[in-house]
C-alpha cells in the first residue's frame, strides 16, 4: 500500500481533530481557545486535501469538513474580537 501526500494530510488531519477533542474533554484546552480552534481548522483542511486529491470524492464528508472550517474560523474571529474588546475595556478602566 502506497501513501501519497494527500493520504498523509488526511491522516494528520484526523489526528488533529481527534486530539483537539480529547484535549478538550481532558480539560487541557478551552473550547474557545485559539489552539483548539486552529487544531480543528487545520485538521479539517487536511481531511479536505485528502478528499479532493484522493481517488473518489465523498461529497458529504467534504461538506462536513467545509462546515468544520467555517465554524472554526468563526470561533477564531469571535474569540479574537472578544479578547480585543476585553483588553480595550481593561485599558479604559485603568486610565
Amino acid at each position: 500500500m502506497t501513501f501519497l501526500w494527500h493520504d498523509w494530510a488526511g491522516y494528520i488531519g484526523v489526528v488533529l481533530v481527534l486530539l483537539a477533542f480529547l484535549l478538550l474533554q481532558a480539560h487541557k484546552l478551552h473550547g474557545n481557545g485559539l489552539v483548539y480552534q486552529l487544531m480543528n481548522v487545520l485538521g479539517a483542511l487536511g481531511v479536505i486535501l485528502s478528499l479532493v486529491f484522493g481517488v473518489a470524492m465523498n461529497w458529504p464528508a467534504f461538506l462536513m469538513q467545509v462546515a468544520w472550517i467555517v465554524i472554526g474560523v468563526y470561533g477564531i474571529v469571535h474569540s479574537a474580537r472578544a479578547r480585543r474588546e476585553a483588553r480595550e475595556l481593561g485599558s479604559k478602566i485603568t486610565s
